[in-house]
């Protein structure tokens, strides 16, 4: 096992707007990779106002560990509403095992920046922001463009992350097929838009109207964000099942693996994971039972973190969110020894 090191890569994509304001599209990236054993590592926390979670030993800003070999790198992307290094549990433990692990701030959908319509709305541009990565991390990050096996890509990816992985690995979506399932008498509740950011279906006429941006986004929607570079796709609690039509999941030609608990509350697995796996070419399917839901798959919490966010941060008293965490992440790392071989 190695130890690990992370860095902050100031990055950003000079081909899309900052909806915010001047300037192009953030690409804020958190990366975790093998250091060297002398490397001094400590348990990391994080948040604001407090430290409200925490992830494994890491080493802040040492350099990649030498080897004549290059790495094998994982792309992950964050929830709805999350962070990047939301998803430090997966990166961390990937790391240690001997990859280059890289998550995405998706740009105003994530904890560090306020939230914009645009970024909840928008999902498909987080297909983008990989693609974009990739591009930079094998031709421009200087640290790290000579380590990566770019034959050894793979992505994992949590709920609007998931749905993430299923469109860089060839998913199509069509939002008329989602609007039509919620306005069926099966609408669940992730047709009620996400608790960070509820009701914001009812934005969208008058940012179609004032917004050219957003129509142009919304125009190119339907398209493949397929990345061939990426071999296999590895989705935790998938969300937007009913944004894809079966056509548009049938076409999926690299191996996928999905995980999601039993009682996903905030994702129905009926018509998320469970409808992915069906419906994917070839997708394995594995259910975590009990009582985990949603949420165990943010990091662990901290005791400002539980007395802060309970919600997100405290699991029923059955469900020990490390154990889940170190489940999923041999199943991650199983799936992608034998799929980036």
């Amino acid at each position: 096992m190695n130890k690990v090191g992370k860095r902050t890569l100031l990055l950003e994509d000079e081909n899309r707007p900052n909806w915010s304001g001047p300037g192009n599209r953030p690409l804020l990236t958190e990366i975790w990779y093998p250091t060297s054993d002398e490397a001094v590592t400590s348990p990391f926390k994080f948040g604001s106002p407090e430290a409200t979670f925490q992830f494994g030993a890491i080493a802040l800003d040492t350099d990649i560990k030498q080897q004549d070999a290059k790495f094998p790198l994982v792309l992950i992307s964050h929830g709805t509403g999350g962070s990047a290094l939301g998803m430090g549990w997966l990166g961390q433990y990937l790391a240690s095992q001997g990859y280059i692990a890289a998550s995405v701030n998706h740009h105003g959908n994530n904890a560090i920046e306020p939230y914009l319509a645009h970024g909840f709305m928008l999902w498909w541009e987080r297909a983008t922001d990989f693609t974009v990565l990739i591009d930079k991390l094998l031709n421009e990050v200087d640290a790290f463009k000579d380590k990566i096996d770019e034959q050894r890509i793979g992505f994992a990816g949590f709920s609007q992350g998931g749905c993430t992985a299923v469109m860089l690995a060839g998913g199509c979506c069509d939002l008329d097929h989602l609007q039509a399932f919620c306005n069926s008498e099966l609408a669940d509740s992730i047709c009620y838009g996400p608790r960070e950011f509820p009701n914001i279906i009812d934005k969208a006429p008058h940012l179609m109207e004032t917004d050219s941006q957003f129509r142009e986004s919304i125009d190119r929607h339907k398209r493949s964000y397929k990345d061939n570079r990426i071999k296999a796709a590895f989705a935790i609690a998938p969300a937007l099942g009913m944004a894809f039509p079966a056509g548009g999941l049938s076409m999926i030609d690299i191996p996928v693996q999905i995980v999601v608990t039993e009682i996903d509350t905030e994702v129905p697995p009926n018509t998320n994971a469970y409808r992915f796996a069906e419906l994917i070419p070839g997708a394995r399917l594995e259910v975590i039972p009990g009582q985990a839901d949603h949420y165990v798959f943010l990091n662990e919490a901290t005791d400002a973190g539980k007395r802060l966010e309970p919600d997100i941060c405290i699991d029923h008293p059955s469900v020990d969110r490390r154990q889940v965490h170190q489940q999923v992440s041999r199943q991650a790392t199983a799936f992608f020894i034998r799929e980036l071989p």
